[in-house]
Formats: structure tokens, sequence, C-alpha cells
């Protein structure tokens, strides 16, 4: 069962990444990277490094994924394509 999930995670992880790779909207993909974040963090989970994945939980789907969306925010955009 472990090695399933394990699996699904790990297409998961591929996907989230071309998604993040192939999205013209920066917001989605800072949603993707995000996600791309949480499903290494489950990765670890399920792996037994709880510790490191509560802090790629925390650091890297959290606090960089609220940096990255103030960061959309602040900027303007100069071209219109």
């Amino acid at each position: 069962m472990q090695m399933a999930s394990e699996l699904i995670l790990y297409v998961l992880l591929i996907v989230t990444a071309v998604l993040a790779l192939q999205v013209r909207n920066l917001l989605a993909a800072v949603a993707a990277t995000s996600a791309f974040s949480f499903t290494a963090a489950l990765l670890f989970v399920l792996m037994g490094a709880v510790d490191v994945g509560f802090t790629e939980a925390v650091v890297g789907a959290g606090i960089v994924g609220v940096f990255f969306v103030t960061a959309l925010f602040k900027t303007t955009r100069k071209s219109n394509d």
C-alpha cells in the first residue's frame, strides 16, 4: 500500500512540476509550485522524515507561496501580451 501511495505522489510531483513550467498565468504557476512543495512534503512524511516534511510544508508551500503572491500583486505589467 505504501508503494502505491509513493507512486501516486511521484506522478503528482511530476505533473505539478510540468504544470508550473507550462502555464502562462503567473498566479497559476505560483499555485502549482506550492502544490509541488506540498506534494514533496507528503512524500517526506510517507518516507518517515516527519520533521523535514513539516518544514517543507511550512516553508515551501506556505511562506514562499505567500511571498510569491505578494510579489506578483506588488509588481505591474509593462506589456499587454
